[in-house]
């Protein structure tokens, strides 16, 4: 479990970090202004609007897969062993055996003169 764990981990990271990239390189909604007056966007290596497309798809995926490795490693965050029982009987079989009452302190009798106070 603790491989499967790594794994998605990892695929998380990598998500993360391909987000961050994709989105740092598009450009926002004012930049399509300058292309549709030819300032050379029509250019680029995806064609006019097609790395508007692309880049936002990839964007897309890559966020559901950062999306469901989340919920997978809080999954197997929380997963515990079924035990029968009560959590207080657990913590009861940890302590051990041999461990004894303190030994009872002697009491000095009380000086003589000195009151009494009787117990309750």
């Amino acid at each position: 479990m603790s491989v499967l764990v790594n794994v998605i981990l990892g695929v998380q990271m990598l998500a993360a970090l391909g987000m961050i990239g994709l989105i740092l390189i598009q450009h926002g909604k004012g930049a399509d202004m300058g292309a549709a007056f030819g300032s050379g966007g029509s250019g680029s290596l995806f064609g006019a609007s097609g790395s508007a497309n692309f880049l936002s798809r990839t964007t897309a995926g890559l966020a559901a897969a950062f999306f469901v490795c989340t919920l997978a490693l809080a999954y197997f965050g929380n997963v515990r062993p079924a035990s029968s029982g009560s959590v207080l009987e657990g913590t009861a079989t940890a302590i051990p055996s041999t461990v004894t009452a303190p030994a009872p302190v002697p009491t000095a009798p009380a000086p003589e003169g000195a009151a009494q106070i009787p117990a309750k």
